[in-house]
């Protein structure tokens, strides 16, 4: 009699590694779902779109993990929609800072591991913030989450390619830094950021005339919490409810340090922040909204909203 086929001989082989479920299907489901929250708070269709999108892709969920290769393909899909909608230019649209008392929440050094546990907070309480972010190994890392911080309304701008000091580089070299860590997120959402974050907040006549001629104005802060010298999130929350006033831009950090010496309690501290100046009858905005209707200027330099404007 002959021996078993070599087909035949494969098979109980083939039936100790069963094939994975259908991701297929596991991606229309979540797509769906998204779809369905986003119909429940009334969001634009647009943004339906665009959160839905976004959630099918590696790296925009709930985790920080890194996108697979070939994710950047999957996010330009999303980049027209998020464009398409006007996601990026900022929620509060109904919000008058002039009438209002603003404050103006930010980020720096995003997107990171850290970044979807503050859009999860930021959601539950309903604030938008601006992110400024920094191109390489973050950008460029986690392109999913850049995607889901613009569909959920926030601001996406640029704190450079690789937070090289502007004023300690040529001019053409601060150009570059400018350039490229705008272009990072534009290749993602499909917009360029038209606000720029100077790493260290050091600025120059030099840097304001080239971000001038680029169409960009440059955010500095009123509102510090010093997180990168501290843990505790306590002391961070109390520092800046101290230090906040009317049309003030906060500035925090979107970071972690393996030394653990700052930064990690920041995260922890945000319930707090928010909550406190909430009471105080704040409404959080991006700073596109808190420097409107006459702002941002291209070449301008902002610490807060202008009082004459």
């Amino acid at each position: 009699m002959a021996g078993p086929s070599r087909r035949d001989a494969l098979r109980p082989e083939r039936a100790r590694h069963p094939s994975p479920p259908d991701r297929g299907r596991r991606v229309r489901d979540r797509v769906r779902n998204a779809a369905r929250a986003a119909c429940r708070t009334r969001a634009p269709t647009a943004l339906v779109t665009a959160a839905a999108l976004a959630l099918a892709l590696p790296g925009c969920g709930g985790g920080g993990d890194a996108p697979r290769a070939g994710a950047m393909r999957q996010v330009s899909s999303v980049s027209g929609a998020v464009a398409g909608a006007g996601i990026a230019r900022g929620p509060g649209r109904s919000v008058d800072c002039r009438r209002t008392r603003c404050v103006a929440l930010t980020f720096d050094d995003s997107p990171g591991v850290r970044t979807p546990r503050i859009l999860d907070i930021l959601r539950r309480y309903r604030v938008h913030a601006t992110f400024f972010t920094l191109g390489r190994n973050h950008v460029a890392t986690y392109p999913g989450t850049v995607v889901r911080m613009a569909s959920e309304g926030h601001e996406v701008e640029t704190l450079t390619w690789s937070h090289r000091v502007l004023t300690g580089i040529s001019p053409a070299e601060a150009r570059e830094e400018i350039t490229r860590g705008r272009e990072a997120v534009a290749r993602v959402i499909g917009r360029r950021p038209v606000l720029l974050r100077p790493p260290e907040g050091r600025t120059s006549a030099t840097v304001t005339a080239i971000c001038r001629r680029l169409g960009m104005a440059q955010v500095l802060w009123s509102a510090t919490a010093s997180d990168y010298e501290t843990t505790d999130s306590a002391l961070i929350a109390r520092r800046i409810l101290a230090r906040t006033g009317p049309g003030g831009i906060i500035l925090l950090h979107d970071r972690v340090d393996p030394t653990h010496r700052g930064y990690n309690g920041t995260v922890a501290a945000l319930p707090g922040i928010i909550s406190g100046l909430k009471a105080r009858g704040y409404a959080f905005v991006t700073v596109t909204r808190l420097l409107a209707p006459h702002g941002p200027r291209p070449g301008e330099v902002y610490r807060d909203r202008p009082l004459a404007r």
